[in-house]
């Protein structure tokens, strides 16, 4: 008698001939398949605008934006008289073309702000403030520019959607360290000042490496995702030089000081577990796993409560670091353009920020301009 066996599961195995480590290529094909999965749900007539995403954006942004149209079709079934379709996917080409951007406004002004997300455990108030309304937007804005460019809607609906005023940044509202902070943290993990018992049984496995993690984001600025995806093939001892992969898949080789080799070395000679990933991450679990995202920010979160005596979840995140170190090397003298390169910031007037918030800065300036002195040397001239 015939019996229906279950299907076996593959295996996946990765046949790469490319330069970039196994890793980043995986985590390049989850992106893929993320945006597969998102196309896959939305209405087969925008087969395009999908092909020209792919070709246009980094591939991070694109899962953004596939989202964000995903999120609005979901709108248009369930919370508005936009549609008569039951899900996204039946969608018609005539509905969408038919809006206008007074349902976007609405759409954005209206119903973002604040939603229910419903789960099966329970239903959650969602509320967005001006920065993710503002991705939202310009998103849709991508979206509609493509189809008035390809002939599908008469008029291009972003050039009437209502804008959105975002807060100017602040330099003094800028999170970051002081420098007296950065040493009490760095104290915190080399001598576990500040940590409780139960900490403390953590920190005696992992003090190298944490101490390893902290010292790359306080010099460098690295991004959380380029420091959890650093493998031990990325360091070069022989050229005193890592290797990361920044946003767009940009291979960039950064040098390393004395202090960075060292902290580096002791966490590899003295403290790295046995590594049970198929590659090679440098930060490791107690479990032998490369560390995820979410422990590396718990990591940083805890050591930098300390430093500002604050609560645990008061703590830092790895962004707030990385505003720590642009602080800092600009504070040491170094050129706002020399940080901006460092840090991979697309716009110098980001590192401005950085520039402006120099600690005392309006003191030295005054300082070292005593404008009677001036007066009195043209006196005398």
């Amino acid at each position: 008698m015939a019996t229906n066996k279950p299907p076996t599961q593959k295996t996946r195995k990765l046949y790469n001939k490319s330069d970039i480590p196994d890793n980043i290529v995986l985590k390049q094909n989850d992106m893929l398949q993320k945006c597969a999965e998102l196309e896959s749900v939305l209405p087969d007539f925008l087969r395009d605008y999908f092909i020209y995403l792919k070709n246009s954006i980094a591939l991070s942004s694109r899962v953004a934006y596939l989202s964000d149209l995903l999120f609005f079709c979901n709108y248009m079934v369930h919370s508005s008289d936009l549609s008569s379709a039951e899900t996204p996917k039946q969608i018609t080409e005539d509905e969408f073309t038919r809006l206008i951007a007074k349902d976007i406004n609405i759409f954005l002004g209206d119903y973002c702000t604040r939603y229910i997300m419903e789960t099966e455990n329970a239903d959650y108030i969602m509320e967005n403030h001006s920065r993710s309304l503002a991705r939202k937007r310009s998103s849709l804005s991508v979206l509609f520019k493509f189809l008035y460019r390809e002939e599908k809607m008469e008029k291009n609906l972003s050039d009437g959607l209502n804008p959105i005023k975002l807060p100017k940044p602040q330099p003094d509202a800028i999170k970051r360290l002081e420098i007296e902070e950065v040493a009490k943290m760095l104290d915190a993990v080399e001598n576990a000042t500040g940590l409780t018992d139960k900490e403390i049984q953590y920190w005696e496995k992992t003090k190298r490496r944490d101490k390893a993690i902290l010292v790359l984001f306080t010099t460098y600025g690295l991004r959380v995702s380029e420091m959890n995806q650093l493998n031990l093939s990325s360091i070069n001892y022989a050229r005193e030089e890592f290797k990361i992969y920044r946003k767009r898949g940009k291979e960039v080789n950064m040098p390393l000081n004395r202090s960075a080799i060292a902290v580096i070395r002791d966490y590899i000679d003295n403290e790295r577990p046995i590594c049970n990933d198929a590659d090679d991450p440098l930060f490791l679990s107690l479990q032998g796993k490369r560390m995820t995202i979410r422990t590396i920010r718990e990591l940083v979160k805890k050591y930098t409560s300390i430093a500002m005596e604050t609560p645990r979840n008061k703590g830092y995140s790895p962004h707030k670091l990385r505003a720590t170190a642009a602080s800092s090397l600009i504070q040491y003298g170094f050129s706002i353009y020399d940080v901006q390169n460092l840090l991979d910031h697309d716009n110098v007037t980001t590192t401005q920020l950085y520039a402006a918030h120099k600690k005392n800065a309006k003191r030295d300036v005054i300082n070292q301009y005593e404008l009677l002195d001036e007066f009195n040397k043209n006196e005398k001239k």
